[in-house]
C-alpha cells in the first residue's frame, strides 16, 4: 500500500511516498533528521546517500548541491523505485538512483559527502564494510557522516578508519562525523590488508 508522508527539513517542505515495505514508513525517521541536523553541504558537492530507501537524506541534500551531483544507492528496488518518485516530486529529478549492495554497484568515486543511516545489526558486517569501503570513495578532505542508536563500537571503527571521529547526541542517536585526511587508514592493520586509494 502506497503512503503519502509530509516533512519539513532544514526549513523546507517536503513529500514522500513510500510503502509498508520500506523502513519507517510511516514519517520520517527521527535518526534521519538527526543526521540532516548536522551535515554541511556546500554548493558543488559530489555526495553519495548510501542505503537511500526511499530517499529522504539524498533529496534533502540535493537542495544544496546540483542534483546530477548527488547519488542515491540500495538493496531495495522497492524504496528505490518510491525514491525516484520522491526526487521528481521534490524538485531533484536529476539525481542518480543505483541498486547496489554497497558499493557494489557503484562505480563513483572522489565524494566529497557520504551519508548513511545503516541497519541496525548486532554483527556490525554492514556498517564495517559502508565506513572501510567508504573510505576509498571519499576525495581527500571528504567527510562521511552515519547515525545509530549505538556507539562505541562506531566510534572506535571511525577512529581506526579515519584518525579521529566528531560525535554528536541527538533526540537519542549518536550522529558521527569524520573526514577523510589522507590516503591511508589510521590504523596500520587494516591498511595491511587492503589497499585505500587517494582521490
Amino acid at each position: 500500500m502506497n503512503r503519502i508522508i509530509h516533512a519539513r527539513i532544514n526549513g523546507a517542505d517536503y513529500t514522500f511516498e513510500t510503502t509498508d515495505a520500506c523502513f519507517s514508513p510511516r514519517y520520517v525517521d527521527r535518526g534521519t533528521l538527526a543526521l540532516l541536523s548536522r551535515v554541511t553541504i556546500n554548493p558543488g558537492d559530489k555526495l553519495l546517500d548510501l542505503g537511500c530507501g526511499y530517499g529522504v537524506a539524498g533529496i534533502a541534500a540535493a537542495a544544496f548541491t546540483d542534483p546530477a551531483n548527488v547519488y542515491m544507492s540500495d538493496t531495495d528496488a522497492e524504496a528505490l523505485a518510491c525514491a525516484y518518485a520522491n526526487a521528481q516530486k521534490n524538485g531533484a529529478g536529476g539525481v542518480h538512483i543505483i541498486l547496489s549492495d554497497a558499493y557494489d554497484g557503484l562505480d563513483e568515486a572522489g565524494f566529497d559527502v557520504i551519508l548513511s543511516n545503516p541497519p541496525y545489526q548486532t554483527d556490525f558486517s554492514t556498517p564495517k564494510k559502508f565506513i572501510e569501503k567508504g573510505f576509498n570513495r571519499l576525495k581527500l578532505g571528504g567527510r562521511f557522516y552515519m547515525v545509530t542508536k549505538r556507539k562505541t563500537w562506531y566510534k572506535n571503527k571511525f577512529i581506526s578508519v579515519f584518525g579521529g571521529v566528531t560525535i554528536t547526541e541527538i533526540d537519542g542517536y549518536f550522529v558521527f562525523e569524520a573526514e577523510k585526511r589522507g590516503c591511508n587508514y589510521a590504523n596500520d592493520k587494516i591498511s595491511r590488508k587492503k589497499r585505500p586509494v587517494c582521490d
